[in-house]
């Protein structure tokens, strides 16, 4: 008789249980996941697609919640800690490059010369992360990364789905290639900006421009179909994650296919050349499957590529307050430093 765990559609049925806190990581880290689900009990309450002012409504509250949370430092006190988010004075500029908005950071201490420029590309499942919050973790991310930070607060859905955002991405890009050489930009993003990251280094590829000196890929949604092993696997167990996201990559993709590689970067064809490029996640992270799968695209095309998977961390590590989110950095560092001429 067949074992009763595996049914007809081929799935894996497994009874309720619970998951402890790892003792195999920082106080910090045990902490937070000690406060079980952080996300709403069935995930987002996502509106439908054509309901333009409900998708406006939950956007400008996700945005609002999340700016409060990280720039408060509510998560730090809640566990009983002190947030180690840096206290260094930071610059920023609004610019519009290309017709486009883009925050840049200067972190104090880089001198007016050094030309080296990491340009980011904010997450947030392609419709959260823009405006003031896409300011603020600009500001928060250009210490650690120790060079001037452009950040791309591209256009997102619901008015505006792809190619929008990556067009933004694409014109930026262009613009910067005009003030510096491409070995003095780094491209990164993450989650959902780890997608238009690599978009955006695989379109400008295509269009003949030069690549970027490196692409940082931290926790990249690469693949819209989220047909990935720990998009079901995971899924209740990354904190941040509570249900599907498929609403919001639909509402992005529009009427592109979701296989297409500047939708999905996973699909694309790697061997014609990629930059060198760091892939970060967790054992609970819903997109390790991503992250794991195109880290080893890259590597069957022969393109160079470090990948690495932290202990119990979630999709976005550990909101940056445990020893974890330190080692997360200074490996992004030293990766950035390597491929980086001297400032």
């Amino acid at each position: 008789m067949a074992d009763a765990r595996f049914q007809s559609q081929g799935a894996l049925h497994l009874p309720a249980r619970d998951i402890p806190v790892p003792t195999s990581v920082s106080r910090e880290a045990q902490a937070l996941l000690a406060l079980g689900q952080l996300a709403p009990a069935g995930g987002v309450v996502w509106p439908l697609p054509a309901d333009v002012d409900g998708w406006k409504v939950l956007i400008l509250e996700q945005d609002r919640v999340t700016l409060e949370v990280l720039s408060q430092g509510t998560m730090a006190s809640i566990v009983g800690f002190t947030s180690p988010r840096s206290s260094a004075s930071v610059e920023v500029e609004d610019m519009l490059v290309a017709g486009v908005s883009v925050y840049v950071a200067t972190p104090g201490g880089v001198a007016e010369d050094d030309r080296r420029v990491y340009l980011d590309l904010h997450g947030g499942g392609f419709v959260f992360g823009g405006g003031d919050l896409c300011r603020w973790a600009t500001a928060d991310m250009a210490p650690w990364i120790g060079a001037r930070v452009w950040s791309i607060d591209y256009r997102m859905p619901p008015d505006h789905p792809y190619p929008a955002a990556l067009d933004d991405c694409v014109a930026v890009y262009r613009a910067l290639l005009e003030q510096r050489d491409h070995t003095e930009i780094i491209v990164g993003g993450g989650s959902a900006g780890g997608n238009l990251a690599a978009a955006l280094v695989l379109r400008a590829r295509d269009e003949g421009l030069p690549l970027p000196a490196a692409a940082v890929l931290m926790t990249p949604a690469v693949d819209l179909t989220a047909s990935g092993d720990t998009w079901q696997t995971n899924m209740g167990v990354d904190w941040g994650f509570g249900g599907s996201f498929q609403p919001a990559f639909s509402l992005y993709a529009g009427e592109q296919d979701v296989h297409h590689p500047y939708v999905s970067p996973l699909y694309g064809d790697f061997s014609k050349a990629f930059p060198p490029t760091i892939l970060t996640s967790g054992t609970r992270d819903v997109v390790l499957s991503d992250t794991v799968r195109m880290h080893r695209a890259l590597r069957a095309a022969g393109i160079s590529a470090e990948l690495h998977v932290w202990e119990a961390a979630s999709h976005g590590m550990f909101m940056g307050l445990a020893a974890e989110d330190a080692e997360h950095k200074q490996e992004i560092r030293r990766f950035i430093d390597l491929h980086w001429p001297p400032s």
